[in-house]
């Protein structure tokens, strides 16, 4: 499951979300996007523009659902579970932190969601198995190795 958002400095990552969706779909593995509008306005669209936009622009072929917050106030039960089961987020989630903080930004701590593209892998019975943070990309030894690991269990 991920956060996702067309706008964004890390939406490029719409590109290796498809690859590896691609490449373990047929072992089981799928990816959920989940549109969110919470960080700088970043993802604006209907529903129907932020799917033409995935498919037009990255291909992306895996499930997209409605746009939800994933953060604040009126967070999703969805992500409100996701944060509880795993309050912390592997990869370089200071190192975000600080980046956005350069920008002169108020950032998300634990465990709130920190920016668009954080990623949650689930295992086959629906727990959460690991969290990854925004920069570590869908196609990371870290993250494919846990996929990986995931499906074999």
């Amino acid at each position: 499951m991920v956060n996702v958002a067309s706008k964004c400095g890390l939406t490029p990552q719409y590109e290796a979300l498809e690859q590896v969706y691609r490449t373990y779909h047929d072992q089981g593995f799928e990816v959920l996007g989940f549109p969110a509008n919470n960080f700088l306005g970043q993802e604006p669209g209907t529903d129907a523009e932020i799917a033409e936009f995935c498919q037009l622009t990255f291909s992306v072929s895996f499930p997209m659902f409605s746009k939800i917050s994933v953060a604040g106030e009126d967070q999703h039960p969805l992500y409100a579970a996701l944060t509880e089961a795993a309050p912390h987020a592997l990869g370089d989630p200071e190192g975000q932190r600080e980046k956005l903080r350069g920008y002169g930004l108020q950032v998300n701590e634990d465990p709130d969601i920190l920016w668009n593209f954080e990623k949650f892998l689930l295992g086959k019975d629906g727990s959460v198995v690991a969290r990854f943070a925004p920069t570590t990309t869908p196609d990371d030894p870290i993250l494919t190795a846990a996929i990986e690991a995931a499906l074999a269990a």
